[in-house]
């Protein structure tokens, strides 16, 4: 009788839920099971890409946590995919203490503390008793940012796996369409209603600004009236990559916001360097790493007008040949670093586990959707 995989991955992100987390989720799974069968236990999303509703969470939450306490063989790592799930750890610890407890941090799912008021509190109260109680358990922070984030609230076993994309570019004839393009939920952090305002108003006055994604917050949404951007709501697939490859450059200007808020990787800028886009990120949170300065993007400085102003300048007098040249680099680092394959190969050290060990265990994925 083959046993049940030595991996048990749980997640409150599934399609057709969609977003980063969702993304994660997914593509780590994917990667992972190309070394290791890995069974898993997700919670689908809603139809229309939102996340479950709260009821769903916590029947989920307790429905994971008998399955773990009910597992024929106990896990010998109990992966679960963001800090909001810390408690079904201890129904892995519970099972037994050679259960390797490892636990995803992304950037909001640690960062709510920050907020302040009773929700933020109590969340911050939650989170510094599952460091607590778990003070053995590696954390699997996005980035340098989301780790010291993490702290706050008393982690210490933390490990950086930087993210990856699936979007590769073609070959780039150093061509563009002289447009600036913004590609992001709209919310404050991101820092569009910013540069619009602030950054914009310096540049030529032959550029303009594409914006693609969704609206999530009034102020910046009124920000979209201005008469040199154009909205062309949300881009995918095919539509999304083009987008990157045609434009002069992408920015990523994201900035710090009173609430605390802070970009935990900043995957677009990921993606757009892994296009053939021409990345501009601002020096901030997890951007630091979703680039490599000089070479897949160009930092600036965050909530400079003026450095911003410079670094498009710069970027708009490259010629064809320089532009070509950039791009050909940062896309060829981009294959080769940013990949899920290296993201799961990263993760899978973070399990202690021999990988020759495995003939005994399945070989094919395990779903189990509560």
């Amino acid at each position: 009788m083959t046993a049940r995989p030595r991996i048990l991955f749980i997640t409150r992100k599934w399609a057709p839920a969609v977003g980063g987390m969702e993304t994660y989720s997914h593509k780590l799974t994917d990667a992972i099971e190309k070394l290791e069968p890995t069974e898993i236990i997700a919670l689908p999303g809603r139809d229309n890409g939102l996340p479950p509703n709260v009821a769903k969470l916590l029947l989920f939450g307790l429905q994971a946590i008998a399955k773990v306490m009910l597992r024929r063989r106990r896990p010998e790592v109990l992966h679960l995919g963001d800090m909001v799930l810390w408690p079904i750890a201890i129904a892995g610890r519970l099972r037994s203490d050679h259960t390797r407890i490892v636990i995803s941090a992304h950037g909001t799912d640690v960062a709510f503390h920050r907020r302040g008021g009773i929700k933020g509190k109590l969340y911050g109260a939650y989170l510094r008793i599952g460091s607590f109680i778990l003070s053995k358990a590696t954390i699997i922070a996005n980035s340098d940012a989301t780790a010291n984030v993490s702290r706050e609230t008393g982690w210490q076993k933390i490990i950086i796996v930087p993210l990856a994309t699936d979007i590769s570019g073609s070959e780039t004839s150093g061509e563009h369409d002289g447009s600036i393009l913004f590609v992001g939920r709209l919310v404050e952090r991101k820092g569009c209603a910013w540069f619009i305002r602030n950054v914009l108003p310096i540049l030529d006055k032959g550029l303009r600004l594409k914006v693609a994604g969704t609206c999530w917050d009034g102020d910046e949404r009124l920000a979209l009236n201005d008469p040199r951007v154009d909205f062309v709501g949300s881009l995918e697939g095919r539509d999304l990559t083009e987008a990157y490859r045609s434009a002069m450059c992408v920015v990523v200007p994201n900035i710090n916001p009173k609430s605390g808020e802070f970009e935990g990787f900043g995957l677009v800028a990921t993606e757009a360097s892994a296009a053939g886009g021409v990345v501009l990120a601002a020096k901030t949170g997890g951007l630091v790493q979703a680039i490599r300065d000089g070479v897949t993007g160009i930092g600036v400085t965050a909530g400079n007008p003026q450095a911003w102003r410079n670094a498009i300048s710069d970027v708009s007098n490259w010629s064809k040949e320089e532009r070509q040249s950039f791009l050909t680099k940062s896309m060829d680092h981009c294959r080769s670093y940013y990949s899920w394959n290296r993201v799961a190969r990263d993760t899978y050290r973070t399990y202690g586990l021999d990988p020759s060990d495995k003939s005994q265990f399945v070989t094919s994925k395990s779903y189990e959707n509560a």
